[in-house]
Order: structure tokens, then sequence, then C-alpha cells
């Protein structure tokens, strides 16, 4: 039995055959409309979502599977004082596979650890977030028809960041990938990422705290909102939630054949008249996750 915690845990040549897969999907959406009838996936979610848990939802379904499960801890025994590992015991009979997200770092590790059926991560705290990780790399792979040598631009919060932190260690096995760190201060990159992931893998990066002087050569702009759940007092994120906003005057700035991606929910760092742009494929990435939840899935219940 296998899990997902971590982009990493799988390698590069399996990683090419789940994003094959979820291309397969894409194209031949009724070859698989029956590949998970009788099976069912529980989505146990601590804390609040909208793409992550309705695109995992969505994905079982499209597979003739059917889902449970509770979209807040306090629809769930764990407003009680539950345990994970008393949850995830009692899932695993309920169930064949499990999607958790939960506030607090490693919680979906421990339950891996307690489990009778797969787990995988969906989020956890500003840990990792590995299927938003496997979409961005889907995104990016049908759109540009490569993973490597590219220059990535990362915007806005990229300390608390789960996302970032996930895409990072996984696009630093690709060769010719350069980074773009474009944040204020107070969210640069944490150490744990850009020396034991960075500086370790030899990645060439550069520390911006302008967008405007990050554009003119980027082949990727990942776009990330600031994190209101994630800072300890209001008037830091007040502070800082407005520091960097994409515009459609800074799209001028920027390559023709840049793309510009954000794992969602946008607040106002992206400027609704930049989703005309031909290059803001943002709402393409969300329509990519349910592919590559499907192949997940379908990898994971060892079916394709």
């Amino acid at each position: 039995m296998r899990h997902l915690m971590s982009p990493l845990d799988f390698s590069v040549e399996e990683l090419d055959k789940l994003l094959d897969l979820a291309n397969d999907i894409e194209h031949n959406p009724e070859k698989y409309s029956h590949a998970c009838t009788g099976k069912k996936l529980a989505t146990a979610f601590y804390e609040p979502s909208t793409r992550t848990r309705l695109s995992f939802e969505a994905a079982m379904i499209n597979l003739g599977g059917s889902v449970l499960g509770f979209s807040s801890a306090d629809s769930s025994s764990a407003a009680k004082g539950e345990s994970v590992s008393d949850t995830i015991r009692i899932l695993s009979c309920y169930a064949d596979i499990c999607a958790m997200r939960h506030p607090k770092e490693g919680a979906p590790l421990v339950a891996s650890m307690h489990s009778g059926i797969p787990v995988i991560n969906a989020g956890d705290g500003g840990h990792q977030h590995p299927t938003q990780t496997l979409t961005d790399l889907l995104t990016i792979r049908t759109l540009k028809g490569r993973l490597d040598n590219m220059t990535i631009g990362l915007c806005g919060d990229l300390k608390f960041g789960r996302t970032v932190h996930s895409l990072i260690s996984s696009l630093v096995r690709y060769p010719g990938i350069k980074f773009k760190l474009i944040s204020p201060e107070e969210l640069r990159l944490p150490d744990y990422v850009r020396v034991d992931v960075l500086d370790k893998n030899g990645i060439e990066y550069e520390e911006i705290d302008k967008l405007d002087d990050a554009m003119v050569d980027l082949d990727i702009l990942y776009m990330t909102r600031v994190q209101r759940e994630r800072f300890f007092n209001e008037e830091d994120y007040i502070r800082l939630k407005d520091y960097y906003v994409l515009t459609k005057e800074k799209m001028s700035k920027a390559p023709k054949d840049m793309l510009v991606l954000h794992p969602l929910p946008r607040v106002n760092e992206i400027s609704v008249d930049v989703d005309d742009d031909e290059r803001a494929v943002y709402f393409k990435q969300a329509q990519y996750g349910v592919y590559v939840r499907m192949a997940l899935i379908l990898t994971l219940l060892e079916l394709a």
C-alpha cells in the first residue's frame, strides 16, 4: 500500500508516467468513466477548501466511484477530541482511499502510519501540498511542453506558501531550472527550503523585492496570495496583503509566451483585467487538477 505525503514520493520516471496518464484522461475521459466503480474516497478536511476538496470529489465521481467525508473539523469527531490516528482507523473501515487536509504539519503523515487505506496529503499547514504541485507540473508540462530549462518567478508569500515549497522541491530535479524569488523581506523563502533544497542542489536563484524587476525574462510567473490564516497578527497581514498586484500594465513587460499560474483562491494579487490575457492559465490550471487527481487515485489504488 502506498501513500502520497510529498511530491518527492514519486521518482521523476513515476511522475512522468502519472502526468502521461492525466493527459490521457483529459483526452479520453470515457475510457476511465467506470474505473473506480464500487470504490469510495473519504475526504477528511479539517480546514476549509474549495478547489482541492471539490476537485478530489469530481475526480472520484468522474472515475465512477463515490465520495464520503467531512469539510471542516467542526463537523467531525475532531470537535470532540478524537485523534487523527483514530479517525483514519475509522475511515479505513468505510472507504478505499482518503484525501486529508489538516492545519497541523505532519498530520496526514501520522494518519498514513495508522491507516488501512492509501492516504493522500491534501495540504498540511504551511508544509506541503503535493497534489497542487502535481497540478502545477501537469499545467506547465502540457502548456510549455517541458519541465526543464526554465526561469520561474515565484511571487508573494514564499514563507508560508506550502504550494511554493512543494513546487520548488519538485522542479529542482529537472535540469536548467532557475528561480526568481519575489517577496517582501518578511515573507521570504524559509531557510530550510533555500539552504536544504536550492543551495544543496546548486540551483541558481535570485531574491527580488519588486515584481517589475523580475518580469522580463520569465517562462512562468507563479503568483500566490498572502495568507491571512498563517499570520499571528492582523497588523502584519494588512501591511503585506497588497504588496504585489499583477496588472495588465505589468503583463505588458512580460514575454509573449510567459504563463501565469496561481494555486487559487485569488484575493486581489491578480487584477481581474489580467484574466482575459491568454497567458493567464490559472483557471485552466484548476481543471488540470481534476485530471491529475484522477490519475493519482488510479495509481494509488493500483487500477492503472
